[in-house]
């Protein structure tokens, strides 16, 4: 789970968090998931390998205002050898009201070749023990 704020800055001329925002906090909340598996800065460092993403689809909701606070919660929804699928849900904190869903597919590979590798096996199973069949409908 991610925690946020909206700050004046995200906002756009209409007075709403930007596009760009919405994304920026579900890259952050991608990288507390992937923490919570063994995908950590030290691990990319230390071994080579990176995460990239090749697909991600985005459905706005609601609007979020200057001082909102968010709380985005994730899911992997699944985990193939080389492949993880995941979700983010954007809610505003105060309302529970969901802002943004978005779902994205992230490839592990080697750094140096710039090639596709398997997740190490004790990360791909500790992966597997967080697939949710949370359907985020998008």
């Amino acid at each position: 789970m991610y925690r946020g704020t909206v700050y004046p800055w995200h906002c756009d001329q209409m007075g709403h968090m930007n596009v760009m925002w919405y994304v920026g906090k579900f890259d952050e909340a991608t990288w507390q998931l992937f923490a919570s598996f063994g995908v950590t800065p030290d691990y990319l460092r230390n071994s080579g390998r990176g995460m990239v993403a090749v697909d991600q689809r985005i459905s706005y909701q609601r609007e979020l205002l200057a001082g909102d606070i968010v709380v985005v919660r994730s899911a992997l929804l699944e985990v193939r050898e080389k492949v993880i699928r995941f979700c983010h849900r954007m809610e505003n904190a105060a309302t529970g009201e969901v802002a943004a869903l978005t779902v994205l597919t992230g490839v592990h590979f080697d750094t140096e070749a710039r090639r596709s590798r398997p997740l190490p096996e004790e990360l791909s199973k500790r992966a597997r023990a967080l697939v949710s069949d949370f359907d985020p409908g998008i």
